[in-house]
């Protein structure tokens, strides 16, 4: 299968699984989507988001190699939001190392904090830090903080993730 021509294809959820078939647990091939998640152009980076994600979610280990380059993308102003929304959904699911804990509490604090920012994202984030907060109890007073100023602000979605946070505090 020649990825990068799939994924310029039109984006559909049996293309999506097409593509998440193909790659299987496979490293070579995951490794191959990779390179065009980070490397390529804006549509195929847009289209290899959603494959990436969902392959991760059912084979955690293939997204080991990536951490820092998926934090780095999430740090990235000029990253497409479907990237941003892909890899806060993976990191739900995986076990982030240590050393990347704090980059990444920033980072989803300031996604759950800014008014722009997609709903999904800010709903994953808060599921992020929600995890992390089992590790770092000291976080759980910010995190009730940043939901107490955006609630009468969200949506129904930020608020279902946040009302299962605020029962941690």
């Amino acid at each position: 299968m020649n990825l990068e021509k799939e994924l310029m294809k039109r984006q559909s959820l049996v293309q999506c699984n097409r593509i998440i078939k193909y790659i299987g647990k496979d490293e070579s091939r995951f490794a191959d989507l990779m390179k065009l998640f980070f490397k390529g152009e804006y549509r195929i980076t847009q289209h290899a988001a959603w494959p990436m994600s969902y392959c991760i979610r059912q084979h955690p280990v293939l997204a080991k190699p990536y951490y820092k380059k998926f934090i780095d993308q999430l740090s990235d102003s000029k990253a497409h939001s479907a990237a941003r929304r892909n890899i806060v959904r993976l990191l739900q699911f995986v076990e982030i190392p240590k050393i990347l804990h704090g980059k990444l509490m920033d980072i989803c604090f300031q996604f759950i904090s800014n008014p722009e920012e997609a709903i999904a994202v800010k709903a994953f984030s808060l599921s992020i830090l929600s995890k992390l907060a089992e590790i770092y109890p000291e976080i759980l007073p910010e995190i009730k903080s940043v939901i107490e100023t955006r609630w009468e602000f969200e949506t129904a979605a930020f608020r279902s993730r946040a009302k299962k946070i605020l029962k941690q505090v």
